[in-house]
């Protein structure tokens, strides 16, 4: 025990628990927090010009290190500002610490300037949050804090602490932060039961989502649905969970567009088995109204988050576990109950797969040379250009299916932006590289996108973090267009896109990131792509190239 101010009680509780870095951007309620800092310089303090590049740098960090991240953000409008990034947080269960000051409790009945239910604020966008009002307890607020964002299923957590709090002494205990160990056996009559579904079908399916990766369950998911002989789509998942190259991996069940619901209906409607793992079911943008009918399928859902299972779709068997505890006994089960027909299903799925695969390769080879440069010729030269080692923070929306023809993204190598709110890419690539600082650190974003969180450009260049970044400027919401143009369907023809557009005054993000004191460089010919991108990446300092790519119509 020792007798300590609230701030350095929380300072020596975040070196305590081997916190190396603070995402943050400090206002008048956080000046007790900030002058403390020079005490402890174990801990670096990472600049963001804006709360919403703060959290999204916090996200990338806490994803590639695999421990909650630390965040300071402002009072109440700080906090809003973080709100978006939250919700990301959130939604895709990113582990993340988050601290606001708030005014001096003393005085929050007099509603100080900026003050504000801060708790309130936070609660529907992360998994707790509360307000501390004794100095005493603020390290253990921090551990339970660590140990709840931690826990499975992670999600960020929020403490808000008043300004005198902060200056209160008290006797304190600083020790490092207990961490639950999460994985969960599965129920073996649940087990059992779905053994007897997947060695019974004739049509099996797998949908996969991030709690795959959670729980480092990815070559299990292969040797399963090889096993199986059962095609595997991605469901609501933004991390790797099967190489990009897997004969079995078919694609992304569709969820963002106007028919997307109906779509993943008809797919599922061809299987006579559907295994849901580590993944919501099913979670669309515009979702039918009742929940999804699974049809005659049987869907077997498997998640670390109960929350989850029959949400939305009545599973046939429901299982709460983690998703590689659950794939192990899978597999055992079915070591000696091959379903029928297995091995022949698997090479004709594989053989598809890559059929599809050179068609679409065929298609881009087609315009190849084409001027405007066309997203496939720029993610091939960036494919060749890229390090062996090199990692990838993708926010490349409209463009991402492309990308994924030519990157092969490896677990531990490519994270992409998640939780459906847009901005993560270019704050993301920098939390990524502080994660990862031996590696080279490749940042791929959409311009409407990249304008979200823009001054994350001035902190890679205030902090010397050498990132590279690709912005694909097609000069629209292009993914606006696309879902206007399913949305209208033959009416489409003669309608205008209203403010989809973003070409007058033009987007210049190489002018934009000089100005940010990172290189910059524009490119408007194919010829252009590789010599900007080796210059880039061999500079060892942040960097920017502008590719200007093809708007399409729809």
């Amino acid at each position: 025990m020792a007798i300590l101010t609230g701030k350095h009680a929380l300072l020596e509780q975040l070196v305590a628990d081997g916190v190396r870095y603070v995402f943050g951007n400090p206002g008048t309620t956080e000046q007790s927090f900030m002058d403390a800092l020079q005490d402890h310089p174990e801990l670096t303090f990472i600049l963001g010009l804006h709360e919403g590049a703060v959290v999204g740098m916090a996200d990338a960090y806490a994803r590639a290190t695999g421990r909650p991240a630390f965040v300071q953000v402002h009072i109440a409008p700080g906090l809003g500002n973080a709100v978006g990034m939250l919700f990301n947080a959130n939604a895709s269960h990113s582990p993340l610490v988050v601290y606001a000051g708030q005014s001096a409790s003393a005085a929050l009945f007099q509603e100080p300037l900026l003050s504000g239910d801060l708790v309130g604020i936070a609660r529907p966008v992360t998994k707790w949050a509360a307000e501390i009002h004794h100095a005493a307890d603020i390290p253990q607020a921090v551990r339970r804090a660590m140990k709840v964002a931690d826990e499975a299923p992670r999600g960020p957590v929020f403490l808000s602490i008043p300004f005198d709090v902060m200056d209160e002494a008290a006797e304190v205990d600083v020790e490092p932060s207990t961490y639950t160990h999460w994985r969960v056996a599965p129920d073996p009559v649940g087990i059992d039961a779905a053994v007897e579904l997947l060695a019974g079908s004739r049509r099996p399916l797998l949908v996969v989502g991030d709690g795959v990766a959670l729980s480092g369950a990815q070559p299990e998911v292969a040797a399963l649905a090889e096993l199986l002989g059962a095609p595997i789509y991605n469901g609501y998942a933004s991390e790797i969970n099967v190489a990009n190259d897997h004969p079995l991996l078919v694609g992304t069940l569709p969820r963002t567009s106007l028919h997307a619901a109906s779509a993943a209906a008809e797919l599922l409607h061809r299987h006579d088995v559907v295994l849901a793992l580590g993944t919501p079911v099913f979670r669309f943008a515009f979702p039918k109204p009742g929940g999804m009918d699974p049809g005659t399928a049987s869907l077997i859902h498997i998640d670390i988050d109960g929350w989850e299972i029959g949400k939305n779709a009545p599973p046939a068997i429901g299982i709460r576990s983690d998703a590689g505890s659950a794939l192990r006994l899978l597999l055992e089960g079915l070591a000696d109950r091959r379903p029928a027909g297995a091995a022949e299903r698997a090479l004709e799925i594989g053989a598809r797969t890559a059929a599809r695969r050179e068609e679409l390769l065929a298609e881009d080879r087609a315009t190849w040379d084409q001027w405007p440069i066309t997203p496939a010729r720029l993610m091939g030269e960036l494919a060749a250009a890229l390090p062996a080692d090199a990692a990838i923070f993708e926010e490349a929306i409209s463009a991402s299916q492309t990308m994924s023809r030519y990157l092969n993204p490896r677990p531990g190598s490519y994270y992409r932006a998640r939780g459906g709110g847009i901005g993560p890419g270019l704050p993301g690539a920098v939390g990524l590289k502080l994660a990862l600082p031996d590696r080279p650190v490749v940042g791929v974003t959409s311009d409407g996108s990249a304008m979200y969180n823009i001054s994350a450009l001035w902190t890679a260049a205030h902090h010397r973090i050498p990132v590279t970044w690709v912005v694909c400027n097609n000069g629209s919401y292009q993914i606006l267009k696309t879902n206007l143009v399913e949305y209208l369907g033959p009416l489409a023809k003669g309608r205008r896109f209203i403010e989809m557009d973003l070409a007058d005054p033009p987007l210049r993000f190489d002018r934009i990131a000089e100005a940010f004191g990172v290189h910059g460089r524009r490119v408007e010919r194919v010829e252009d792509i590789r010599p900007a991108l080796d210059e880039a990446l061999g500079l060892g300092a942040p960097a920017l190239v502008d590719v200007a790519i093809e708007a399409r119509a729809g």
